[in-house]
């Protein structure tokens, strides 16, 4: 569990680091796609390294697989085990959204206020991203799930 989770916030720092360079960008509506995209990729990611993609998830025994949606509801995300689209990301970026709006003001600010929204930008892609690692492990913890063999 802990080498899956220190994957996924290897990868998670990686992306972070890119939408804050996004951020930076004085483009209205850049960094929000630029978010989305990473989003729509990453949480796929950290799910795979879980073993709780949907694909994992249809290779599971009905029992195991009852298990885990029993998990995920108690854990109440609404990305594992669901193939990510556009719309869930949405989602998931609107619990961020005071934090997007406000980058989005400050990176009209020169240079102190790009840095703010590069930081936000980071801050932003990092909270959502840790969130989707906590629900991750709470789930494969619940469901005492067997994790899949590090990719490589």
């Amino acid at each position: 569990m802990q080498a899956a989770a220190q994957r996924s916030r290897s990868l998670l720092k990686r992306r972070a680091l890119v939408a804050a360079v996004a951020s930076t960008v004085p483009v209205p509506g850049l960094d929000w796609a630029v978010d989305a995209a990473l989003l729509s990729r990453l949480l796929p990611q950290i799910s795979a390294e879980f073993g709780l993609t949907p694909a994992q998830l249809d290779a599971l025994d009905p029992h195991k697989r009852e298990q885990v949606q029993k998990a995920v509801a108690m854990v109440g995300s609404v990305l594992i085990g669901k193939f990510i689209t556009r719309d869930l990301v949405l989602k998931a970026v609107r619990t961020a959204g005071l934090r997007l709006t406000t980058q989005q003001l400050s990176k009209y600010i020169p240079l102190a206020g790009q840095a703010v929204s590069a930081a936000l930008g980071y801050a932003t892609l990092r909270f959502l991203g840790e969130q989707h690692i906590r629900d991750c492990i709470a789930v494969a913890e619940a469901a005492q799930l067997q994790l899949p063999p590090p990719r490589g």
